[in-house]
């Protein structure tokens, strides 16, 4: 069953390189493509794994019934759906129609996890190692996987991008990036269980394996993790990229995060720029506009709405109407939709200023703080 034999939550680590799901690519990849997950999309998935939630409390009760599961079924076949078209899920191989799903739900299946779950009660963590419970520690493993991706990926990106624009003025080292890690995480890891970035270490289970790397001839010796939620994944994939060198950067042009590799200044990605008809990429558009962008008088319309929110932010913060943190997050969501209102008109011409609003700009930026 491939959905249960590739492993959702596994990424293996060699040198600066990833592999998830059989792919390999630059160490940072995963969770800087998380990043980009809408929150259309994420809200979708936190309403369609509502189902699973109750199914995972009776899970832990030892009370599921076959008709539980018939249920469970139905939103892990619409969660998967969602996940073959969205990256960096997509790299799985969900079958379109579904008879992965079909099957691990089957009778078979189910009265196998009933079996494990009852077994779990009494035996505890041994049921899980357990040869003739395999079946069923796949499905509920599954279940509490789904369960909780829309609420995880949204804990990632609330907790990630506000640190991931202060990186955009960080040296592009590994040490550039530790100093301005150390700045923003200022709190040491502490061994308690309210401490949200210790529980992101416990929840990760660490082993080195022998394994050829897609790409490559020979054995390697890798860091294979497991984790048990999403955004320990994602956010343990985007730290070892920092310390590769490798960081996310928000293209001003598409608005979609993509990773550096090197020290260069890189500002713009090299994806198809939206509604370019000539199908030129963000960094081709880029280059072009650079000049007009750099000769953009004070007086033009989109820079003075730029001028005037930046003042009155700055106004804010000496009247102490304004905390220092809030104040810097607004100022970099200002010069990102700047960059944004140079290169795309009807942007500018559309959303640009209700969106620098004080209002707009406050409220996105408390969204970002959470």
């Amino acid at each position: 069953m491939s959905i249960l034999n590739q492993n959702l939550l596994t990424l293996d680590f060699w040198k600066d390189e990833v592999t998830y799901a059989e792919h390999t690519m630059p160490t940072g990849s995963i969770g800087c493509a998380a990043m980009n997950i809408s929150d259309e999309h994420i809200g979708q998935l936190i309403q369609l794994a509502v189902p699973l939630a109750a199914v995972v409390e009776l899970i832990r009760d030892g009370t599921p019934t076959a008709e539980h599961f018939t249920v469970a079924k139905e939103s892990v076949l619409q969660i998967t759906q969602m996940m073959r078209t969205t990256y960096p899920f997509s790299l799985f191989d969900f079958p379109a129609d579904g008879r992965d799903i079909q099957q691990i739900f089957s009778a078979e299946y189910t009265e196998n996890a009933i079996a494990y779950i009852k077994a779990a009660q009494e035996l505890g963590m041994a049921a899980v190692f357990d040869e003739q419970y395999k079946k069923g520690v796949g499905i509920v493993k599954l279940i509490s996987e789904l369960a909780q991706l829309g609420g995880t990926l949204m804990i990632f990106k609330h907790g990630m991008i506000e640190f991931a624009h202060k990186l955009h003025d960080s040296k592009r080292t590994p040490e550039g990036y530790a100093e301005t890690f150390a700045k923003h995480f200022s709190d040491m890891p502490t061994l308690s269980l309210d401490n949200p970035m210790w529980m992101q270490l416990t929840n990760t289970t660490m082993q080195y394996v022998s394994a050829v790397m897609p790409e490559k001839e020979i054995p390697q010796l890798v860091k294979r993790l497991h984790y048990v939620s999403f955004v320990g994944m994602f956010r343990s994939d985007l730290f070892e990229g920092l310390c590769v060198g490798h960081a996310p950067r928000l293209c001003p042009i598409c608005g979609k995060w993509f990773l550096t590799t090197d020290a260069r200044q890189t500002k713009y990605c090299g994806g198809l720029a939206p509604g370019d008809k000539r199908g030129r990429t963000c960094r081709q558009i880029g280059n072009l506009k650079g000049r007009e962008q750099r000769e953009l008088a004070d007086d033009h319309p989109i820079k003075a709405i730029y001028t005037r929110r930046m003042n009155t932010i700055t106004q804010y913060l000496h009247r102490g109407t304004l905390d220092e943190q809030t104040a810097a997050v607004m100022k970099r969501l200002a010069k990102d939709k700047l960059e944004r209102a140079i290169f795309d008109h009807e942007y500018a011409k559309g959303s640009f200023e209700a969106e620098m609003s004080q209002d707009a700009l406050l409220n996105e930026a408390h969204m970002f703080i959470l």
